[in-house]
């Protein structure tokens, strides 16, 4: 059995954004760059699946869609503990772009898992995994926050309103991930680093489709208002706040 993580390369959360060409441009200059948050816990999950010989994971493999500036990032995935990598040749393009390529790679290469985060923490679009699902029309399964597989038999839990909902999904299929999937992110240990250096990045031309939506501008949230101390002896004035200003009772 073989598991595919998608991963994003994306600023780190402390990064001061901004932007060039009057808001037009993600200046990018300066950036500390990390695998996506959600996609580092799927990582994390698919390499504690392969480790147990009860799971019948053979491989975890990472894949991402971006220019060869990404690569740091993908090496990080590498040292963490995956066992290959992929890279298509592509600049940054919108979702459909992305999961269109990665569609691409999995009818070449044959995957039984797919796992992406449930969105990427620059953009927040949670559109990939479930595109990449109908490209390759296989099931799709979002909210994941436990995987469980045992002999080739996949179980899953996933989050809803109303509670956890269990269930089990034939291979191959595509599965969105949330937090809960792993406890804390794997790090990677020196030997992993040395490692990395010398798996293999295999690298695929450019998807076949475009993109079909663009970014015309950015725009920055407004500043937060100050905030107000309200002295403990006076829940009168607190009540009047609520009331009037915040509207919330």
């Amino acid at each position: 059995m073989k598991i595919l993580v998608c991963i994003s390369n994306v600023p780190d959360t402390t990064t001061k954004i901004r932007f060039t060409g009057e808001n037009t441009s993600f200046d990018s200059s300066g950036v500390q760059w990390v695998i996506n948050p959600w996609d580092e816990l799927s990582l994390t999950r698919a390499l504690e699946l392969r480790d147990d010989p009860a799971s019948g994971v053979k491989s975890v493999t990472v894949i991402h869609s971006g220019p060869a500036s990404a690569e740091p990032t993908i090496r990080k995935a590498l040292a963490i503990g995956a066992d290959d990598a992929v890279r298509i040749d592509s600049p940054s393009g919108d979702a459909y772009s992305v999961a269109a390529g990665i569609a691409e790679v999995v009818r070449s290469e044959q995957y039984d898992i797919i796992l992406c985060g449930v969105e990427s923490s620059d953009y927040n679009g949670s559109m990939v995994g479930g595109m990449l699902a109908e490209f390759l029309e296989i099931p799709s399964v979002s909210g994941i926050s436990e995987l469980n597989v045992e002999g080739g038999n996949v179980t899953i839990t996933r989050e809803t309103d109303e509670g956890k909902e269990i269930v089990s999904v034939p291979l191959p299929f595509a599965g969105v991930v949330q937090k809960g999937i792993a406890k804390e992110p794997r790090i990677a240990a020196m030997r992993g680093i040395m490692m990395a250096r010398s798996k293999q990045i295999r690298i695929y031309e450019s998807g076949p489709e475009e993109s079909l939506t663009g970014i015309k501008s950015f725009e920055k949230p407004p500043a937060r208002d100050a905030c107000k101390f309200i002295d403990a002896d006076n829940p009168e004035q607190l009540i009047d706040l609520l009331q009037n200003e915040a509207k919330v009772i």
